[in-house]
């Protein structure tokens, strides 16, 4: 696939440590583990962090010529506090550099030229208004392209009619069991089981797919009219920050590929194990990792 990822690259703040995060660039890292081509684009400051992203970035050549260098604003940087399971609680520091990204027009027609098969975005980016039309240009550019929506809602960094407004133009929404509650009160639907909201929101959304996380429970995905739910695989969970990006660029490469629901979902749940069971939203994992925690299972 050739990917398109829009969004936040910050420095997460873990218990005195920095670890590069964001989860556009969390998820563009993973899903060119996985083998695809993906083009990053963002905005760090003109600033030691945003100096280190970079050559982050160089060293796992992932591109660099979509990041814009902002004068005047930081490279973005969050707080993370971890509870007694290693789940994340995020205290967001804005206005920062990413929240100013911006294409020149060569740039935009680069990459158009480019035929992405996907765009990547989330929620928090586009509550700026830069980021958010940023958003719109490129998919107004890429009309072809199918769209994966992470809604990765935060406190204070969404509102109801943005989300429902992102997920009218996605192919593709994931998001976690918590976020499936709030959003089912943002769109009036009823209480019901995991599978009525997926039906429901791709019927409402005509989206070819709903995927919902579970943290250690798995997930349950909704794939063009099949229905399946996955059992999680329990791992010794270091932090959970990044989990989910990487959950989601296995989805996406488990869609992409053809592959059954089923399949699709395990593999997701692996990937994102893994990734738990590590420090940092980015950590070295690998495709036969994956293979050998589902041999551990059977």
């Amino acid at each position: 696939m050739k990917i398109i990822s829009v969004g936040e690259v910050l420095w997460d703040l873990i218990g005195g440590a920095e670890h590069l995060g964001g989860a556009p660039f969390n998820f563009a890292v993973h899903a060119k583990r996985l083998g695809h081509t993906v083009f990053f684009i963002s905005a760090v400051g003109e600033d030691e962090r945003g100096e280190r992203i970079l050559r982050r970035m160089e060293r796992m050549t992932l591109a660099t010529q979509y990041i814009r260098r902002v004068k005047g604003h930081p490279t973005g940087i969050v707080t993370v506090a971890l509870d007694g399971t290693g789940q994340p609680h995020f205290t967001i520091h804005r206005p920062a550099a990413y929240d100013f990204a911006k294409l020149t027009d060569s740039a935009l027609k680069e990459l158009q030229s480019q035929h992405p098969d996907w765009i990547y975005f989330g929620t928090l980016f586009q509550m700026s208004p830069q980021g958010k039309a940023l958003v719109r240009q490129i998919v107004e550019t890429n009309s072809l392209s199918r769209r994966f929506y992470d809604i990765n809602l935060r406190v204070d960094g969404y509102e109801p009619h943005l989300v429902c407004e992102l997920m009218g133009f996605s192919t593709i929404v994931k998001l976690n069991q918590e976020e499936s509650t709030e959003i089912s009160r943002m769109l009036g639907f009823p209480k019901s089981s995991l599978e009525d909201f997926c039906r429901r929101a791709a019927r409402q959304f005509d989206l070819d797919a709903v995927c919902i996380t579970r943290a250690s429970a798995g997930c349950a995905l909704f794939l063009k009219g099949e229905y399946v739910e996955a059992e999680g695989y329990q791992v010794p969970v270091a932090d959970a920050v990044g989990a989910g990006d990487a959950f989601a660029a296995a989805l996406l490469h488990g869609i992409n590929a053809g592959w059954r629901p089923a399949e699709i979902a395990d593999f997701a749940n692996r990937v994102g194990a893994l990734v738990a069971s590590r420090p940092g939203a980015i950590p070295a994992w690998s495709v036969e990792e994956a293979q050998a925690l589902a041999a551990k299972r059977s």
